[in-house]
């Protein structure tokens, strides 16, 4: 690569110095132990606060952002990874609040923790017609439906509860656990938005349910997954 550009008459000086600074050839795990590698220099200090296991959490998050800082909206609750590890293990069910947790989250990781887990093991109602449905005759959000039909599966109790877009979701999910209607395995609790994502995390810091949460307006999809993800990495002893 850095000899066709190069020799490429039609590149700007400027040009061939920015493409000599790609690294074009390094496969895509080199990439992240680099990627893990800077974070652990950047953040040594925060890594030395935390215990490791909570680190493989926050470096994950880290990865995911390219925000070093993140690390100190993480909030670990009620022996949180330990249970959260222990549910990967047992197989448990994984309930999202958006398709973009379900489509993110990896089966052949899962099923290294745990030979039984399909598609058929990550569960979102989210796009549900009948679900749908009730959201349009009740003038309700998507998500308050989906939780109240996962509730009446039986779905919540024993599942690890992923919310990263929805902060009703988390509500009503706390809200259930309060009046002893869901007990779930672990929640992640990381809404993200303007309007009650906050107040939602602040309910869920009265839950005795384990949780992780990333405390105010940040959060997001691809942040609970990333989640999951660390949990499994320590569940597999990475």
């Amino acid at each position: 690569m850095s000899q066709s550009t190069s020799s490429n008459p039609t590149l700007s000086s400027q040009m061939k110095e920015a493409l000599a600074r790609i690294s074009w050839d390094l496969p895509g795990l080199a990439v992240e132990q680099e990627s893990f590698r800077r974070i652990e220099e950047e953040c040594a200090d925060v890594k030395r606060s935390l215990p490791p296991e909570c680190w493989y959490v926050a470096r994950r998050l880290i990865h995911t952002t390219a925000d070093t800082g993140i690390a100190k909206l993480l909030t670990f609750r009620n022996n949180a990874i330990a249970c959260g590890v222990q549910a990967l293990r047992d197989g448990a069910r994984i309930l999202s609040d958006s398709r973009m947790i379900q489509a993110g989250l990896s089966l052949p990781k899962l099923a290294r923790c745990n030979s039984s887990y399909t598609k058929e093991s990550l569960v979102c109602h989210i796009a549900d017609e009948d679900v749908a449905q009730r959201a349009r005759q009740t003038g309700r959000t998507r998500a308050l439906c989906a939780m109240e039909k996962a509730r009446e599966l039986d779905e919540l109790n024993g599942s690890i509860v992923l919310i990263g877009n929805a902060p009703l979701a988390l509500a009503d999910l706390v809200r259930l656990v309060f009046e002893g209607k869901a007990r779930p395995a672990l929640i992640v609790g990381m809404p993200v938005g303007f309007v009650n994502v906050c107040e939602s995390k602040d309910l869920l810091a009265l839950c005795q349910i384990p949780h992780i949460v990333l405390e105010g307006r940040r959060g997001g999809s691809p942040l609970a997954v990333a989640t999951v993800h660390a949990l499994i990495e320590i569940a597999l002893g990475s």
